[in-house]
């Protein structure tokens, strides 16, 4: 058996790259942790335990991956940040404060840690990034 024990990074092609380094660094506060030449076209953000790997379009890293994503044939469908605490009216206020729009709030949403609440953002490339909370408590 492999024993998984959570997401370890994730790879996103991006349109714009400063436009993502906003939005995961200044929006949702995570920091570079490495970079490779803009050529090669890498930023490796920390999210936690995991990275998420910012590889801009027209980068030798971006090429590989064929044309650019499209509404109608997105290369990922989503992914989910485990956020612990999880104040819904503190990640909301801060949300709109940055001009990002929220879907409603979810209990139903199930996630490796259980049923707990969940919010769908989108980032700059249309990504949708659920922020997940921890598991509701049962009786």
């Amino acid at each position: 058996m492999i024993a998984i024990r959570g997401i370890d990074h994730l790879v996103l092609r991006v349109t714009d790259l400063e436009q993502a380094l906003h939005f995961y660094q200044n929006i949702l506060g995570l920091s570079v942790e490495r970079e490779l030449p803009r050529e090669v076209g890498l930023v490796q953000l920390r999210a936690g335990s995991a990275l998420i790997d910012l590889v801009p379009l027209d980068s030798e890293l971006g090429r590989k991956g064929g044309g650019r994503p499209q509404s109608d044939g997105q290369n990922m469908d989503h992914f989910c940040l485990d956020v612990d605490p999880f104040d819904e009216t503190v990640i909301r206020q801060h949300l709109e404060a940055n001009g990002i729009a929220c879907e409603e709030t979810s209990l139903r949403r199930y996630g490796a840690r259980g049923y707990g609440p969940s919010i769908y953002i989108r980032d700059p490339d249309g990504n949708t990034v659920e922020l997940k909370g921890p598991p509701l408590k049962t009786a």
